[in-house]
């Protein structure tokens, strides 16, 4: 069975964000992710992670203005400088937390145009902040994702994901294979987790049903058949990454509704 980590940025919606890191733990989960840890103080997230023994594997630099819908700097030109001062941010942040990925979200294409004139802007940026998390030992994650949530994101398809890594050309640069936003675009997923999961450029999974991003239970994937996918890859190639629980509970906003929505995860720990 893959191990799992609670994604705390859509779990336990009814709690206050400190609050998450105990219903987690009470759940069994022994990792958590989230979007952004900036609005805490280091200390106050690492004493959560300390308090309910659980482990700190994945969350994103900053993405610039996020309430005015920016979704990432690192295909902006002309946004250098803030891009780096963000990513200097999450590297402090990954040391206190003891957090070995951050996910570096992409950005939007800027209106008027096209991928192709800021994907040099994409590449240098990602370069240089790969750099910078090698001295702390950090690895860097690119994602993505589907522009049906995210209009003129930068970053769509696998290939394309697979293609910056191999131009930016640097070791702890590597894919966050989200199977949600991949089965939007693409489709065929269980192939691209045989193709790609070998390759040990893929540094961190995440799932969600489709098309409503509830648990994996609900939609159209056929979830157990993946992770069985998943678990039987992972013994050949020897791939030991997490797997990000990145859903919105179909009850979420009742109370215990998050718990009451792990019957997937309960029916996989019975079969284990």
């Amino acid at each position: 069975m893959p191990q799992f980590a609670a994604n705390l940025s859509m779990l336990y919606p009814e709690l206050d964000f400190l609050d998450r890191f105990e219903a987690a733990a009470k759940d069994g989960f022994k990792a958590v992710e989230y979007l952004f840890p900036y609005p805490y103080e280091r200390r106050q997230i690492a004493a959560r992670l300390k308090d309910n023994g659980l482990q700190q594997v994945l969350f994103n630099a900053p993405p610039g203005d996020w309430d005015r819908g920016e979704r990432g700097l690192a295909c902006l030109p002309g946004r250098d400088a803030e891009f780096r001062a963000g990513i200097a941010t999450a590297i402090d942040y990954a040391v206190a937390l003891d957090c070995p990925r951050i996910h570096v979200m992409a950005g939007l294409v800027p209106e008027g145009l096209e991928r192709e004139a800021v994907q040099p802007a994409y590449v240098d940026n990602l370069r240089w902040a790969a750099a910078e998390a090698a001295k702390a030992g950090r690895d860097v994650l690119i994602e993505p994702i589907n522009t049906r949530d995210i209009p003129r994101f930068f970053l769509n398809r696998q290939d394309h994901a697979h293609e910056i890594v191999d131009m930016v050309g640097a070791p702890n640069l590597k894919v966050q294979m989200d199977l949600y936003h991949c089965q939007i675009v693409e489709g065929d997923v269980a192939m691209k987790i045989r193709k790609y999961l070998p390759t040990g450029r893929v540094g961190h999974i995440q799932i969600a049903g489709v098309p409503e991003r509830h648990e994996p239970d609900i939609g159209e994937q056929n979830y157990p058949y993946l992770f069985d996918v998943i678990d039987e890859v992972s013994a050949q190639c020897g791939w030991q990454g997490w797997v990000g629980c990145e859903y919105r509970p179909k009850h979420g906003s009742e109370p215990g509704g998050t718990s009451a929505g792990l019957g997937w995860l309960r029916a996989l720990q019975q079969r284990a």
